[in-house]
């Protein structure tokens, strides 16, 4: 089933980029939807191979109010969640790896992370009150083998040359996971416009809170922007959680436009799978820290319906006998039809 929604998703997106003729139909169809796809690696930060150490996620965001009834009447349910804006809907697929910092060792030191994956489906709810932006999202999957991380970092090793790793034996057993997620965003709080080219600057504070047997943590920090038309790009450019917030969606440009972005937000954690090991299960775990704090600075450039960015991660120390902060990077690319 796993395998058959990768399948299904990919079709998705490489038939709408189709240029058969016989696709003209499907194209309108899509018309107002938009695609993203974000890369997360370390390779892209720095010269490891540790840790969280890939992250691949790809989602669909319908046009505003394109969203299934139950989804909202889901979100209805929860106490924080307004739905008296704009709302807006999103489906993502992703799959994230964690390793240990040594991947060479077929037994992995018990003094550092052990080896997990993380398959899962998420579906969004925002409610965009211009300056208030509510999110919603639930999200199902699996950790251990199913998630089929052991096949796919195995793989990408051998097309790239890296070496292979050869503990992933120890990872953390199979368990479904669900996350509830809620985060609230004052979007674009301070708005200073410089009257010099466009160029424009705001900062979005934002907090939240995630539930569940996956991420159990509770969440605050900001984000800077300066650049160019930024009221059409909701909050720059989508991560992968647990992370400091992203869009889905943005509204299209007559041109080129860009901006730089910067900021830090801290998670108090009270779970962590990959870190306190299997809920049920005897599984490999770390001694991990309360409090994590994510710095990242990056560039987003927009051209008509197309927006691409890139951005760099520090994140301290997850755990109590990590040598040193990890340092990874993010590629985003999103089209809309």
């Amino acid at each position: 089933m796993r395998r058959y929604g990768l399948c299904v998703l990919s079709a998705l997106v490489f038939g709408a980029f189709s240029p058969d003729h016989a696709h003209a139909d499907m194209l309108d169809d899509w018309d107002g939807w938009t695609f993203n796809m974000t890369l997360e690696n370390d390779m892209f930060g720095s010269d490891t191979d540790r840790h969280y150490t890939h992250g691949t996620r790809f989602s669909l965001a319908p046009p505003e109010g394109e969203v299934a009834d139950w989804l909202r009447d889901a979100a209805g349910y929860f106490p924080f969640f307004s739905d008296d804006g704009t709302l807006r809907a999103s489906y993502a697929l992703g799959q994230n790896m964690y390793s240990p910092a040594d991947i060479t060792l077929t037994d992995p030191a018990d003094m550092d992370r052990p080896y997990g994956g993380w398959l899962y489906g998420s579906f969004g709810l925002v409610s965009d009150m211009e300056e208030r932006v509510d999110t919603f999202e639930l999200t199902l999957g699996m950790v251990g083998p199913a998630s089929l991380a052991e096949p796919t970092q195995k793989f990408v090793h051998r097309v790239v040359g890296s070496p292979q790793p050869m503990g992933w034996d120890h990872q953390l057993k199979n368990e479904p996971g669900l996350v509830v997620t809620y985060e609230r965003k004052w979007h674009r709080f301070i708005n200073v416009e410089t009257g010099l080219f466009d160029l424009e600057l705001d900062t979005s504070p934002y907090a939240g809170v995630s539930l569940g047997n996956i991420f159990t943590h509770a969440e605050a920090g900001t984000v800077f922007r300066f650049g160019q038309d930024l009221e059409k790009d909701r909050g720059g450019p989508p991560r992968i959680r647990p992370s400091l917030p992203g869009s889905d969606y943005y509204t299209s440009t007559d041109g080129f436009v860009w901006y730089l972005f910067a900021g830090g937000g801290g998670r108090a954690v009270a779970r962590n799978i990959f870190l306190d090991g299997n809920t049920l299960a005897d599984s490999y775990s770390v001694d991990k820290k309360p409090f994590v704090f994510d710095v990242q600075a990056g560039l987003a450039m927009r051209y008509h319906d197309v927006r691409v960015a890139f951005t760099q991660i520090i994140r301290t120390k997850e755990f109590k006998k990590q040598q040193s902060p990890d340092r990874y990077g993010a590629i985003t690319v999103s089209y809309q039809f």
